[in-house]
């Protein structure tokens, strides 16, 4: 019985460190790919989909919105030539200074990964 509450344990333990670290590099993707340049949210996941990331707008939405929340995006309206005005996203100043720093972690975590895993 303790063998399989270790067991539960540690599976969950992982599953937790799985979704942070899938929500980081979302986050830091998404983060990447409007500091290019204002970008709509189809725009987001069509450049993470030809990267073979699988992401639907119902994750992006939650996501681009704690973003704002947090004053780390913002957005203006452009009126759309088919539909509705659309949102396009765009990086605060105080942003772009822990983009830095997120992109020498990874770059940190990536070279520690691929020297470890060659």
């Amino acid at each position: 019985m303790i063998r399989f509450l270790l067991y539960m344990m540690l599976f969950m333990w992982e599953d937790k460190i799985t979704t942070q670290m899938k929500k980081w590099i979302l986050e830091y993707l998404t983060l990447s790919i409007i500091a290019e340049g204002e970008a709509y949210t189809n725009d987001i996941i069509s450049k993470l989909k030809k990267a073979n990331l699988i992401v639907v707008e119902w994750t992006m939405y939650p996501l681009l919105s704690r973003l704002k929340s947090e004053k780390l995006l913002d957005y203006v309206w452009v009126e759309s030539v088919q539909g509705p005005p659309r949102k396009y996203y765009k990086l605060t100043e105080r942003w772009r200074e822990s983009l830095k720093q997120m992109d020498s972690v990874w770059k940190q975590i990536s070279d520690s990964v691929n020297q470890i895993t060659k």
